[in-house]
């Protein structure tokens, strides 16, 4: 209670003293703005008793000034009696004045904090106020008369809540995590913990300070960590800091305001915790320091064995993974360790395979060191153990020495013959094993292989030239080579036998046909042979006549070309056929070979080119089967069919314009018009010269009689004529004049001609002089023989060779060879 007393004391004190100062500076501000304004304005701020203090304002000439209002201080948590009052606003203006107050605390939210007397002026606070919610309000007061004029200007009325340290420290966090290595110095930065005041930081209220209250565990020491009393930063101040022994510290900081004075300060608490992380300052140690495992012989990725460590630094660190090396007892890199990353043991096991017979025993030294290096001088790099591994002894197969055997012999070897001796060690020395040999793969079956000695022999005439089983004069043979240990083991072995040449093979004729011309004086041909064996086995080869036959001698005669061939003529001039010409043919090897050989000589009829003529005899005479002959003699009537199809058409061409040949002129300046009447024509004058028309009447007979050779699908009969079947449809030819029928027609019949030799040549004028009897129209040829007589306009005395042939060569490119026969100049 007493205490309360005196804390009223204070509040009316300080209440008095400030609005005494108050008083002072309105009165100073007083006396400034008479000077402006040179208006002589009394002011009277005086005590009211308890109430508060008396703003008064007294106008003697001008009407122009503000009022003058202090700041208003008002303590915060006040309890009351409410309405309070805080001071008197007064002004001294003749009549009666009203006054009011508008801002945030008045008219604004909050409403109805502050009020304010309208007829007295008195300013009151209605309820607590509280600093941490607003620490100031600003007002603005209004004085009018009894119409609503403003009889003063507005005035700012700032009331300030004043402070009362009623709010404790409060941390940013409940509890603060932070970390420093081990074996840090003193002095080094661990974390900062933060709190904050709600009470004004300007004042003692809101001055906070840090103090460490306790650590646990108190080692090394008591005192391993302090804390800036201003920043809230902790570090460390002392040394001795060991993950292994301590991991973590936990530490109780305090935070006070009041600037930290222990009698009236709020305080507050919160926890930090300091964890000491880990630093590779522990080797890891083998748990032991020998080890021992097995490996059986010859096996690959097998355990020998476990080997273990211990390390006191953090699992799952590389400061506690181990790392195993092998440092020593392993020279041929037989052995290797992998680190288990759950346990961090190794595993010793087998990267290459082992020979018993070698080494029986090997004694490792193995190295464990961590991933990264040791941050303590006082320890080793790494720690080491000896690991005994023994090799279990396995029943190896024997082995060939060497693998592959190469051996060089002639060919054609007798039965029986030795090769060679092939040799199989078996490794398992300790075990006295016996050795057999037999045949795992020998193509041909060519060789046989003692089973004791492993001597190998010819079983077969050894023959280089076998193509299927000798590749590149190489024959190749696997054998095997088995133990009798428990259980059986075996190895192979590879023989390969480079075969030499010998002259083994005679040398015959290639090709063995020949094709020659019955010319008069007889036949010849080249000869050519090949022989099986190499090259200097081989040519130069020798031709001659086998002896002992006079005919044969009578008829033929060989003559040497070169080393390879030489030519075979006939003495007489042969009959066409097919002649057997037996020769003895030699090769150049030591002693040479030699051997008869057949040669079929067909001696034909030939043309112009060498190729043999009437090949349908020579066909059947040689025996070719009925397919070919078949196949010849078809072809042979398709030609004949197609030249028949084309008279045909041609003089069924000219049957259909003949009525426009007998209505227009022969020679017009139009060339497509001559082109047109001349491809047309029909039937006309009698005019024969050297063709008989008696020829396409015996066609159109043959037809009629149906011979075999002229019918068929595609046989174009005589106009007179109509198929009893029908025929398969053609693309149908235009009727329209075109320049190249003629030329087609002719070049037609230039090509029968030249394939036939027995007949007359083409280029005589028989062709162009049958128009077909009753046509009342004449052939160009014709036509040319009556301007020769008469000329174009029919007079008498014309002469031929006086018309000027060489206008031909204007009608297009199919008339040149007409202008060439007719205009040259020469005597016909």
């Amino acid at each position: 209670m007493r205490g309360l007393l005196l804390l009223l004391s204070l509040l009316l004190l300080h209440t008095g003293r400030g609005e005494e100062q108050s008083s002072k500076c309105q009165g100073k501000m007083e006396r400034q703005q008479q000077e402006e304004e040179e208006v002589e304005v009394v002011g009277v701020v005086g005590a009211a008793g308890e109430e508060g203090g008396v703003v008064l304002f007294q106008r003697q000439r001008r009407q122009k000034r503000n009022w003058l209002i202090p700041a208003i201080s008002v303590a915060e948590n006040d309890r009351g009696p409410f309405p309070k009052h805080l001071v008197q606003i007064k002004s001294n203006a003749h009549g009666k004045v009203h006054y009011s107050i508008v801002g945030p605390g008045a008219d604004l939210n909050p409403i109805g904090v502050f009020i304010v007397d309208s007829v007295t002026g008195r300013l009151s606070v209605t309820k607590t106020l509280d600093r941490e919610l607003v620490a100031e309000y600003l007002l603005k007061g209004h004085a009018v008369d009894v119409n609503g004029h403003p009889v003063e200007n507005p005035v700012d009325l700032l009331i300030k809540v004043i402070d009362l340290n009623d709010n404790r420290p409060n941390f940013d966090a409940t509890v603060f995590q932070g970390s420093v290595d081990e074996g840090s110095p003193p002095g080094t930065p661990v974390m900062t913990v933060t709190a904050s005041d709600k009470d004004d930081a300007l004042s003692a209220n809101g001055m906070i300070r840090y103090r460490i209250l306790s650590q646990i565990p108190k080692v090394p020491v008591d005192r391993l960590f302090t804390i800036d009393n201003t920043t809230g930063v902790i570090s460390t101040i002392a040394a001795g800091l060991d993950r292994e022994r301590t991991p973590q510290y936990m530490l109780v900081v305090q935070a006070s305001d009041m600037e930290g004075d222990p009698d009236i300060g709020l305080k507050n608490m919160a926890t930090a915790i300091v964890t000491v992380a880990d630093k590779n300052d522990n080797p890891p140690e083998f748990t032991g320091i020998t080890f021992r495992g097995t490996a059986r012989e010859n096996a690959v990725n097998v355990t020998v064995t476990t080997l273990t460590v211990t390390d006191t630094d953090e699992p799952g660190t590389p400061a506690w993974r181990a790392r195993y090396v092998v440092r020593g007892g392993d020279p041929g890199k037989n052995f290797a360790v992998e680190t288990d990353p759950r346990t961090n043991d190794g595993r010793l096991y087998v990267v290459k395979p082992l020979d018993f017979e070698t080494s029986s025993v090997y004694k490792l030294v193995v190295a464990a060191e961590n991933e990264v290096s040791l941050e303590s001088a006082q320890f080793g790099p790494a720690s080491t153990a000896t690991v005994t591994v023994t090799v279990e002894d396995e029943n190896e197969g024997p082995v060939f020495e060497p693998l592959l055997s190469e051996v060089k012999l002639p060919e054609g070897l007798p039965v029986g013959q030795r090769v060679t001796t092939l040799v199989a060690r078996d490794p398992d020395t300790a075990q006295r094993q016996a050795v057999r040999y037999t045949k795992l793969w020998v193509p041909g079956d060519w060789l046989d292989i003692d089973p004791v000695s492993g001597q190998v022999t010819t079983a077969v005439v050894l023959d280089r030239e076998a193509a299927a089983l000798v590749h590149a004069n190489t024959y190749t043979a696997t054998f095997l080579a088995t133990d009798d240990g428990s259980p059986v083991a075996s190895g192979t072995g590879t023989l390969a036998l480079r075969l030499s040449d010998i002259n083994d093979n005679a040398p015959v004729v290639w090709p063995d046909e020949a094709t020659a011309c019955g010319v008069p004086g007889g036949a010849a041909v080249n000869v050519t042979a090949r022989d099986a064996d190499e090259d200097f086995n081989g040519s130069p080869f020798g031709f001659r006549l086998p002896p002992g036959n006079p005919a044969l001698n009578n008829n033929w005669t060989v003559h040497r070309l070169d080393g390879s061939s030489s030519r075979l003529r006939a003495r007489v001039a042969l009959p066409e056929g097919i002649y057997s010409v037996p020769l003895l043919i030699s090769d150049s090897g030591y002693p040479p070979a030699s051997a008869l050989s057949e040669l079929r000589v067909t001696v034909c009829a030939c043309d112009r080119n060498g190729d043999c003529v009437d090949r349908v005899d020579r066909a059947a005479g040689a025996g070719l089967g009925i397919g070919a002959v078949a196949s010849i003699i078809l072809s042979l009537l398709l030609l004949l069919l197609l030249l028949v199809v084309a008279l045909l058409s041609a003089v069924h061409k000219r049957r259909r314009g003949r009525d426009l040949v007998a209505k227009r002129p022969l020679f017009d300046h139009d060339v497509l018009d001559n082109v047109f009447n001349y491809d047309e024509e029909g039937g006309g004058e009698e005019d024969r010269g050297d063709y008989d028309p008696a020829q396409l009447q015996l066609l159109s007979e043959l037809l009629r009689l149906g011979a075999p050779y002229l019918k068929g699908p595609g046989v174009v009969h005589h106009p007179d004529e109509w198929p009893l079947v029908a025929e398969p449809c053609h693309p149908s030819r235009s009727g329209a004049p075109h320049p190249s029928d003629m030329g087609d027609f002719i070049n037609e019949g230039l090509l029968t001609a030249d394939s036939d030799t027995m007949a007359a040549p083409y280029d005589s004028l028989h062709v162009f002089h049958y128009e077909g009897s009753g046509s009342l129209a004449g052939s160009l040829l014709s036509s040319l023989d009556s301007l020769s007589s008469g000329g174009e306009g029919g007079g008498s005395g014309g002469s031929g060779d006086d018309h000027d042939y060489d206008r031909l060569n204007s009608w297009g490119p199919h008339f040149r060879k007409l202008a060439d026969l007719y205009g040259c100049g020469c005597d016909d």
